[in-house]
């Protein structure tokens, strides 16, 4: 059976970091665009743009392939540079020995992309690409609306 081919478009956000944040996601199915946001009371960028790929991953209810779009480098390069695989195999241990940050998020990670087949892209945020840029106006209004900041 051929897999649905989807697009997800995501970014995170946080006023100060750490500090309130907020999620933007945007998955495209055939042209049908479907937006989700979320947000978080005390969290880091870094923490906003992992589960911001995560929200949009388990949106899938059947196996997709998947081209997702990232402002995030942390996000990007850790699969496709194989710095996830490299961290599991170390018990969740960075090249200093030190524990890596996030685990919760990128175990879960981990888990949603096993089930799909996903190709990771980063773009250039706060550019010209108009879905990264949605996804970051949804994450700030989150945090707006939760009174956290702009």
């Amino acid at each position: 059976m051929e897999r649905k081919e989807v697009e997800i478009y995501t970014d995170g956000a946080c006023s100060g970091n750490p500090g309130p944040g907020g999620w933007g996601v945007i998955l495209i199915y055939r042209g049908v665009k479907k937006e989700l946001a979320g947000y978080a009371k005390d969290t880091t960028n870094n923490r906003m743009e992992l589960f911001s790929a995560l929200a949009g991953l388990r949106e899938l209810k059947v196996p997709c392939k998947v081209k997702l779009y990232s402002d995030s480098a942390y996000l990007v390069e850790a699969f496709n540079q194989g710095w996830i695989q490299t961290w599991s195999k170390n018990k969740w241990k960075n090249t200093k020995k030190e524990d890596v940050k996030n685990q919760d998020l990128w175990r879960a990670l981990l888990i949603e992309t096993a089930k799909h087949q996903v190709t990771f892209c980063k773009v250039k945020g706060h550019s010209d690409n108009e879905f990264n840029n949605r996804c970051d106006e949804l994450a700030r209004q989150q945090i707006a609306l939760a009174g956290g900041g702009t």
